[in-house]
């Protein structure tokens, strides 16, 4: 298993490959390596307990890959803020939310 760190990384590796122009199919292998392609289940007939067994095993490194999206995101609002901007970073991320809305209801 990869460790948190790692998985980090990987997230922030994606997002500076997507930003110098990678194609998006290198990205999604990128962070398909922190996804795992196996799975231990129990030996049971319960889908619930089938599903719940593999949940548990995604749970790990998607909180990890979004943890490292977050500190990505985080580190460039900030340096973007600290250069007094016109549009802070707030209300550039209002905005977008407002606009997902708006195609939403169409």
């Amino acid at each position: 298993m990869t460790d948190d760190n790692e998985i980090q990384l990987k997230a922030i590796a994606a997002l500076t490959a997507l930003r110098g122009g990678v194609g998006t199919e290198y990205v999604s292998d990128l962070l398909g390596e922190v996804i795992p392609t196996r799975f231990l289940v129990p030996d049971s007939d319960d889908p619930t307990d089938v599903g719940l067994a593999v949940l548990s095993q995604l749970s790990e490194p998607l909180s990890a890959l979004i943890n490292g999206f977050v500190l990505a995101f985080e580190t460039v609002a900030e340096a973007y803020d600290r250069t007094e901007p016109d549009t802070p970073t707030d209300a550039i991320l209002q905005a977008l939310a407002l606009g997902i809305a708006r195609d939403d209801s169409e």
